[in-house]
């Protein structure tokens, strides 16, 4: 990549001052950046300013020293100038850009990876609703988020796996209030006495629930099934295969599978959550009170102690987590991301203290808190209510508006903040649809390929092009989305940021809209220039191809 040659020529160019003694001899840090517009170069930066003081020189002066050496080398670099009141701004060779459409179709659906995370394996835990009922959009976000994340981390190297968790275990309180609301259900189809208990579950679903699992199971399970927590236990059990395959399809739409479904309840019948206790009350940090085991969280920078296990036997969900992230490391996972709701930031410092009061360091794992998704239409929010019709859960989403445009339109803004999904503008096929922009750019470049094709042209070994005549600013204003897409998908995939490539979608096909509206691209007049320009649209059809697949979301050839 351009920025990592054009630090090492910085480098070079710093040792060589130190060398004739320019310089001193200190510690500095070489950081590249875009400016604001193309006339101040293709990158700036600012280590004049930083050398200015150890060097004892005004930081211009410094600047011309570092020029000085950088325009002996050459080669990638066309000019350096001095900006402001120390700046040094870089501008490329055309030659850099032209071979980025060389290596775009040399390397196709791989241009853009990389071996940054060689060697470290990564688990990426997300959605992982309670078993308890169909997904529905407070919980949407995590999904392509998550798949996502997956896909850009692999993209730059690493070994990554997607994992669901089941909170399935026989103290989850959810769960058991979900199989307490089912038995009712399943007992009034029945016309036996029934009752959902306080705080149970009372959509229509959970009637659905209650007829399958009698269809499958007998009248006769349900009608001698005790009514009580038991009871109540082993019908969420039951109810847990419907779910979790109702879950699995509606992920499915999305493009969404997981490589591993892990059961809480695994933890419990393998003996893990006792094993724990034990080695937490071995190192010293669990403790008994008013009939509790209490976890010394404080002592670890929490803001209060917590409880382990209540009075009444029950493990919390601090007590599982610390079974649970120790059966992931054991597993070989050096890093461990979290994907979770807003529901739950409150416990990230919780969870992050009893970590290292067990003896495990809290950075090998990693918490990703998504924020609220409200679903809008005619300016209005729409009520989450099924029986009146409005739409509810991930599935009635994907049918209305489509799974391309559910997954672009979650991952169009940063996950730490609100969104807003206009279902209006999802519905609508129009340039003002950022999916349907995006996806008519691929799709008028497959078709303006297709028409090179039909008369003639030659729209294969495009990587042999003449590219040095591609001059035009918004020929260079493309290859340049192009040139900087490596280094986005790396940066995307470190600030843990999909959302920057749904932007990036939408900036490389305006570019592309401008340049097809400014230059001719089948000219049989002008035979090489056109090859030159077909070459260069097959490059931008790639990248957009590209950015697509890591969100997610098809690149159709026609529309």
């Amino acid at each position: 990549m351009a920025e990592t040659q054009l630090i090492e020529l910085l480098a070079e160019a710093l040792q060589a001052c130190r060398a004739c003694g320019d310089l001193p001899e200190c510690e500095v840090e070489i950081r590249l950046e875009q400016p604001p517009r193309p006339d101040m170069g293709d990158f700036s930066c600012n280590i004049a300013m930083q050398m200015a003081k150890p060097a004892g020189k005004a930081p211009r002066e410094v600047a011309q020293a570092i020029i000085e050496r950088l325009q002996e080398q050459g080669g990638l670099l066309q000019r350096c100038e001095i900006a402001g009141p120390g700046f040094i701004n870089l501008f490329l060779s055309p030659t850099w850009l032209q071979d980025s459409v060389r290596d775009v179709l040399l390397l196709g659906d791989s241009y853009g990876h990389s071996n940054a995370g060689a060697g470290t394996k990564v688990q990426v835990e997300f959605v992982s609703a309670n078993p308890v009922g169909p997904l529905h959009i407070g919980n949407a976000r995590g999904g392509p988020f998550g798949d996502s994340l997956a896909r850009l981390l692999m993209a730059v190297g690493y070994d990554v796996e997607r994992e669901y968790l089941l909170n399935d275990g026989a103290d989850n309180t959810q769960f058991r209030l979900f199989g307490a609301s089912v038995l009712a259900r399943a007992r009034e189809i029945l016309g036996l006495e029934w009752e959902i208990p306080e705080n149970g579950y009372r959509g229509e679903y959970i009637i659905d629930y209650a007829r399958e699992l009698i269809e499958r199971h007998g009248e006769d399970t349900f009608a001698q099934m005790p009514v009580d927590d038991a009871g109540a236990y082993r019908v969420a059990m039951l109810a847990e295969e419907v779910v979790v395959a109702e879950i699995r399809e509606t992920l499915g739409l999305l493009g969404i599978e997981f490589e591993n479904w892990f059961s809480e309840r695994a933890l419990f019948e393998e003996g893990a959550i006792e094993r724990k206790i034990e080695q937490l009350r071995e190192r010293g940090v669990a403790y008994q009170h008013d009939g509790a085991l209490w976890l010394r969280t404080t002592d670890f920078g929490d803001e209060e102690d917590r409880v382990l296990v209540r009075s009444t036997g029950a493990k919390t969900y601090i007590m599982t987590d610390l079974a649970y992230v120790e059966n992931k490391l054991a597993r070989g996972f050096d890093h461990c991301i979290y994907v979770w709701g807003p529901d739950h930031a409150a416990q990230v410092p919780s969870v992050k203290a009893g970590m290292a009061a067990a003896g495990v360091d809290p950075g090998a794992t990693e918490f990703i808190i998504h924020q609220i998704v409200r679903l809008t239409e005619g300016g209005e929010v729409v009520k989450m209510s099924k029986r009146a019709g409005k739409i509810v859960t991930l599935r009635q989403l994907i049918e209305d508006v489509g799974a391309d445009v559910t997954r672009f339109f979650l991952l169009s803004r940063s996950v730490d903040a609100h969104l807003d999904f206009d279902l209006d503008l999802a519905r609508r096929e129009s340039d003002e649809n950022p999916v349907y922009y995006v996806q008519y750019a691929h799709a008028r470049i497959c078709s303006i390929l297709r028409e090179a094709h039909e008369r003639g042209m030659a729209t294969d070994d495009l990587q042999e092009a003449d590219f040095s005549l591609l001059e035009h600013p918004d020929e260079l204003r493309l290859m340049r989305w192009m040139a900087d897409y490596p280094s986005e998908v790396l940066a995307a995939a470190q600030q843990r940021a999909p959302h920057r490539l749904a932007h990036l979608s939408r900036d490389l096909a305006a570019t592309f809209h401008q340049f097809y509206g400014n230059c001719r691209v089948i000219d049989e007049e002008a035979p090489e220039l056109s090859r030159a320009r077909l070459a260069l649209i097959s490059a931008a059809r790639q990248v957009l191809r590209n950015i697509l697949s890591l969100l997610g979301v098809s690149a159709p050839e026609t529309m």
